[in-house]
């Protein structure tokens, strides 16, 4: 049996590697899975829930997810959906303020470990590019493809301002950069799988390209690559 394409594309937050990733899953027909959806989903819950994100909360966490979670990745018209106990929360977990939730609970080992499994199913079975921040290091760390893909933090906090303006979320451009650069400073030092770029991976820095000139340098990445 032919062996599975896998494409890790790791990065900072507002890099553009989800809408990039998405696009190139498209063109080449394969799976495209947004793994920073799954750990918005968990922050979501745990803000329905009043649970506290903090380290020392991780029993409680574990205790939660494990018992009342259920996630589930789906693909409609090419677009990936997040379900959350059966709940369409795909607009929900994109609000800023589950951003930073996210950032929160990627930090405890019990959630990601919740996750791992299937994220690593997905990759099994199926063709597919795989976006996170932790994806070539310890999810897919035998991926055919790894890239890293970056940009100038002011760059990649008026992408990320102008996604959200798009949307008709009121935003401002400074609360935009300053939660950025937090979150950079989190997912980097974070003791549990911290931000990195792999040994093995290609440094992609699209802060000059626009996004058909990224879309096409990933692709050519990949096709070299297999």
């Amino acid at each position: 049996m032919k062996p599975m394409i896998n494409v890790a594309i790791d990065g900072p937050v507002g890099a553009g590697k989800s809408t990039i990733a998405r696009e190139c899953a498209k063109r080449l027909g394969y799976i495209y899975v947004d793994t920073g959806a799954l750990y918005r989903a968990v922050g979501l819950f745990c803000r329905r829930n009043n649970i506290e994100i903090a380290q020392e909360n991780a029993a409680e966490i574990e205790k939660a997810i494990n018992s009342g979670l259920s996630l589930e990745i789906k693909l409609e018209n090419g677009t990936q959906l997040v379900f959350m106990n059966g709940e369409n929360v795909s607009e929900e977990i994109r609000l800023p303020e589950i951003s930073m939730a996210a950032s929160a609970v990627s930090a405890i080992g019990c959630v990601r470990k919740f996750l791992l499994s299937t994220q690593r199913r997905v990759a099994e079975e199926n063709n597919v590019i795989m976006d996170g921040r932790d994806i070539g290091t310890v999810i897919l760390p035998d991926a055919q493809v790894k890239i890293f893909i970056t940009a100038k933090p002011e760059i990649r906090a008026k992408r990320r301002y102008d996604e959200l303006i798009a949307k008709g979320i009121d935003a401002k451009f400074e609360d935009v950069l300053n939660d950025l650069n937090t979150r950079d400073y989190n997912d980097s030092h974070r003791a549990e799988a911290p931000l990195k770029q792999a040994e093995d991976a290609i440094l992609l820095d699209t802060s000059e390209f626009d996004f058909e000139q990224s879309v096409r340098a990933v692709i050519n990445l990949i096709e070299k690559g297999q």
